[in-house]
C-alpha cells in the first residue's frame, strides 16, 4: 500500500486518491476484467480479434473492440492491419503491456491460490 508521505511531492496526475487524476483514470481503465482477460491471453503472443475472442470466453465482440480500442489507447496494446482481403488485424502487447502483465499473473496466481478459501467463506456468508 502506498502512504501518504509516498505520495508528496507527485503531481496531481499521479495521485489515485484523486477523483480527477489521470492516474485513476488509467487505474479505471486496466482494472477491468475483460481488460484482464484480454492482458492474460496476449501474453507474449500475437492474436487476431477472433483468436482473442475464442481465448476469453464470454466476451462479446462490442466489448472485446472497446477493450482493444482502450489498451491501445492506452499504449499497451499494438494493433497491426495486414492490407488483405478481408484485413487481417493483429493484437500484441507493447513493452508497458507486458510490464503490466506481470501484475495480471500476480492477480491470477492469487486467485488460483486463495479460491478454495473464497468459495468456503462465500458458502458460510450465503447460509447466514
Amino acid at each position: 500500500m502506498v502512504t501518504k508521505q509516498q505520495l508528496k511531492g507527485l503531481p496531481e496526475d499521479a495521485d489515485l486518491r484523486r477523483a480527477d487524476s489521470l492516474a485513476r483514470e488509467i487505474f479505471s481503465d486496466v482494472a477491468n476484467k475483460w481488460a484482464l482477460l484480454i492482458i492474460e491471453a496476449l501474453g507474449e503472443r500475437t492474436l487476431r480479434f477472433s483468436e482473442l475472442r475464442d481465448e476469453v470466453e464470454g466476451i462479446s465482440h462490442k466489448m472485446l473492440t472497446q477493450n482493444l480500442r482502450m489498451l491501445e489507447r492506452n499504449g499497451l496494446a499494438g494493433r497491426k492491419v495486414h492490407p488483405t482481403v478481408p484485413p487481417r488485424v493483429e493484437y500484441t502487447l507493447t513493452p508497458p503491456g507486458r510490464d503490466l502483465r506481470i501484475a495480471v499473473d500476480a492477480i491470477c496466481g492469487w486467485t488460483h491460490r486463495h479460491l478454495g478459501h473464497i468459495e468456503n467463506a462465500r458458502g458460510r456468508f450465503d447460509d447466514a
